[in-house]
């Protein structure tokens, strides 16, 4: 049941439990070290009167202190030494003689002798001789410490009591006394509590409120932002609460990082379905002209077959954004490339050459060093990563433009560079480029018609590769530089 309370009243419950532990601890500490000195008072005046009553009692008649007893001998029980002066009142006595006869008994509060009871006798007769003070409960009478002494001349026995009734009162007062200090304490540590802990752990019900306004947030769709955090004051990280007020705007930043992130790649996945729908309608709605054309012309041998190789052309220009949509979400998914040892000197030549054809009007220079640059990867897709850098560089370039393949290695990793000396990427479309489906006609001519993956993938492959691809660009030179780790030996 404790579980289900409050922070709250567990802590002002475990307080007061706490305080009134202790209170009664001390209390009963100080009762007993009271009880002790007050028996041991007690015992000092019983060791007196059994010191009196022994001598008085050894004593012969004819003695100097008979003349200060009250009128002696007074009738009554008990042995003579009871009317001797100073004797306290309630105190007992007994003289058990060499025979085992006992004489007991003992004063009243009216300063009288009164007998005990025969089992009163026999609890006396069973105290032990030892001049040591015993507890004994006295039948009839109550408490009593009681010590045995004996005479030495006529090695008779005095046994001497007194009553611990003054003692057990006293107790009882102070222990009514500290029962009422512990229920005063006990409520005002109540009270003060209750205010104490509501202003300790007011910052920690700002911090739940403060988390309670973000779940009342919808988090689960659209652009979502989080204007809510915990206060300064609520997020000291010296305290305790402190530090969960400051973990929970740690949180809460994550939170809204990853929300924005979502919403971004949400954006770009949208944007990517649109740009690919689009760039596949484009060949779709051309197969499907041409393809009505050659059947309205089907006697016009000339005209089938154009329409046949315009489907063609639109076919293989489909398949071809097809094939680098799923090699691209091949790479989404993590899936693992083929991993040899790939000589990157000779797929810098190869793609050169490939280029060569591809753009004549282009000034295409290769730079390599003497020794081969090994890595170990998947060799297709390193010769599409440095075909897709050079077709970048012949489509938004133009004619004479010098396009410059260098490769060179250092001690771990080899580096490839793409350099032509064309109009550069405006600043403000750098960070796009490598996006899917984007494209810089602005600054740079146009005159292929790419789908705009081509950067995406080589993003996409140097990535799987553990490699890094980087941009440097200005009017009259761009850098495109891919670093690949060398392979081992």
């Amino acid at each position: 049941m404790g579980r289900t309370w409050s922070l709250r009243l567990r802590l002002l419950i475990g307080q007061v439990v706490v305080l009134a532990i202790v209170c009664v601890g001390i209390g009963g500490v100080t009762e007993l070290a009271l009880y002790r000195y007050l028996v041991g008072q007690l015992d000092t005046q019983l060791l007196d009167a059994s010191q009196r009553s022994v001598r008085i009692f050894g004593e012969p008649p004819s003695a100097p202190w008979r003349h200060h007893l009250r009128p002696f001998p007074r009738p009554g029980p008990g042995p003579v030494f009871l009317d001797a002066p100073g004797q306290p009142v309630g105190m007992l006595a007994a003289a058990i003689g060499n025979g085992g006869s006992i004489e007991a008994g003992y004063l009243t509060t009216a300063g009288a002798r009164a007998a005990l009871t025969d089992d009163a006798k026999a609890q006396l007769a069973a105290v032990p001789v030892n001049r040591t003070p015993v507890t004994r409960d006295i039948k009839g009478l109550g408490r009593y410490r009681v010590i045995a002494a004996p005479v030495r001349r006529s090695g008779d026995i005095v046994i001497t009591g007194l009553s611990l009734s003054t003692v057990d009162a006293t107790m009882i007062r102070v222990l009514l006394v500290f029962a009422v200090v512990i229920v005063i304490a006990v409520a005002a540590a109540t009270a003060a509590g209750i205010v104490i802990i509501r202003r300790a752990l007011a910052p920690l019900r700002r911090v739940a409120q403060t988390a309670g306004e973000v779940v009342d947030l919808p988090l689960d769709r659209g652009e979502v932002a989080l204007p809510v955090r915990v206060l300064a004051d609520d997020a000291n990280p010296r305290t305790e609460v402190g530090q969960l007020g400051s973990a929970v705007n740690r949180m809460l930043d994550h939170i809204a990082a990853a929300l924005s992130t979502r919403q971004a790649s949400e954006t770009r996945v949208r944007q990517f379905v649109a740009d690919a729908s689009h760039e596949l309608r484009t060949p779709l709605a051309a197969i499907r002209g041409y393809t009505e054309l050659a059947q309205r012309m089907r006697e016009d041998s000339d005209a089938v077959a154009h329409a046949m190789k315009r489907v063609e052309s639109e076919t293989e220009r489909m398949t071809h954004l097809v094939e680098d949509l799923l090699l691209l979400a091949r790479l989404d998914s993590g899936r693992p490339l083929e991993r040899e040892s790939v000589d990157l000197s000779r797929v810098a030549v190869d793609a050169v050459s490939d280029a060569h054809v591809a753009g004549p009007d282009h000034q295409w220079e290769l730079d390599l060093p003497k020794e081969p640059v090994m890595v170990c990867g998947d060799a297709a897709r390193l010769h599409q990563v440095v075909a897709n850098l050079l077709a970048n560089a012949r489509v938004h370039t133009g004619a004479g433009t010098v396009v410059t393949t260098r490769l060179a290695s250092d001690a771990t990793h080899a580096v490839l560079s793409v350099i032509d000396d064309g109009p550069g990427i405006p600043e403000q479309l750098q960070s796009e480029v490598f996006e899917r489906f984007a494209r810089g006609d602005t600054s740079r001519s146009r005159k292929g018609g790419g789908a705009g993956l081509g950067l995406a993938i080589v993003t996409a492959v140097v990535k799987a590769h553990h490699g890094a691809l980087t941009l440097d660009s200005a009017p009259g030179h761009t850098d495109f530089t891919v670093r690949l780790p060398l392979a081992a030996d």
